[in-house]
């Protein structure tokens, strides 16, 4: 199931048997010239570039589509096994189900769900899927849109598997978004969320204070103050320390340390949330079988520190079973 080719410029069948008007709903019809999506109910039309159907601008989220166009930050192992951790699915699991990535970004996580056998579709606000095109060039079963994820152009219940990793709380309306890609889960399909937990108030307080002015600042001027915190992150101690109070990222690798530390001060909108609050979405969105999903680190001193809700950056993390007939007949597509 892989090519050789470089990103298709051309929709499959597949895409287009599902994609739906997220206005109103209707079925769409490409043209002639492959260039554009037309519904013939609403008489929107959408454009069609480099093989990516485009229904949306990147509005106040456009530091994500640069921030995944400029870094390399894919670690086939490791995204993997942040993959397992952050859904709560074993990837032997994934082989022939239909599987929505919300917010796919540069596609690391499209990705390694294509190659455990997924049939993937990976939604965007950003020009990230253009990263994630080239990222994902070698698998044909990975289909990409630029989209808002509360309207998303998908037939609902489509999916046997949706996830969304650290993108819902970037909205100015998280529960709005939760609840709108929730209903892309067929019954008896598995929905796994990860949101920034909420901290202690004396972190939230400092956050929110460097993010009103870091969220003014142009890319140009805030990369190199990302890039002074990448340098903190590489220093023993300080990069256990010191970041519990400002924020910055650990990773061993330099390039993600700069990528998380700009995801964390650049964007407009960042949420902060609770277990219970995202049990309570579940709960009310009609999912059941709750498993809330423990963090991919281990080590007592870094689980007491999340546990008191002290590790900033870090996350709420539930999966659920959708609720309906049938459940033990659901089959993947």
């Amino acid at each position: 199931m892989t090519k050789e080719t470089s990103p298709q410029s051309f929709l499959s069948q597949e895409l287009l048997d599902i994609l739906r008007d997220p206005t109103d709903g209707s079925p769409l019809v490409l043209d002639e010239s492959q260039a554009n999506l037309n519904s013939p109910t609403s008489e929107k039309s959408y454009p069609v570039k480099n093989g990516i159907p485009r229904f949306v601008e990147q509005e106040h989220l456009s530091s994500f589509g640069l921030q995944w166009n400029k870094y390399e930050v894919a670690h086939d192992d490791e995204d993997r096994a942040t993959f397992t951790a952050k859904t709560g699915m074993e990837l032997s699991d994934l082989n022939g189900l239909r599987i929505l990535d919300a917010g796919c970004g540069g596609g690391r996580y499209c990705k390694v769900a294509a190659e455990a056998g997924g049939i993937v579709f990976g939604a965007d606000h950003t020009t990230a899927v253009e990263k994630a095109s080239k990222l994902c060039s070698h698998l044909d079963q990975v289909r990409l849109v630029q989209a808002d994820l509360k309207h998303l152009p998908f037939e609902p219940e489509s999916f046997d598997f949706v996830f969304s990793i650290g993108v819902m709380h970037h909205d100015k309306d998280t529960r709005a978004v939760f609840d709108a890609v929730a209903r892309m889960v067929k019954p008896g399909g598995k929905y796994s969320v990860w949101l920034y937990r909420k901290n202690q108030w004396w972190q939230e307080g400092i956050n929110s204070g460097l993010r009103k002015i870091t969220t003014r600042m142009s890319p140009e001027k805030l990369e190199p103050w990302c890039r002074l915190g990448a340098w903190l992150g590489g220093i023993p101690v300080i990069n256990k320390t010191l970041n519990k109070v400002v924020n910055f990222s650990n990773h061993p690798n330099w390039e993600n340390r700069v990528c998380d530390t700009f995801d964390w001060f650049a964007p407009a909108y960042q949420y902060h949330h609770t277990v219970d609050e995202l049990q309570s979405w579940f709960k009310e969105a009609g999912f059941e079988q709750l498993k809330i999903l423990p963090p991919e680190k281990t080590g007592s001193f870094y689980r007491w520190c999340y546990d008191h809700n002290l590790l900033i950056g870090s996350g709420v993390n539930v999966q659920g079973t959708k609720s309906g007939e049938n459940q033990a007949d659901n089959k993947p597509s």
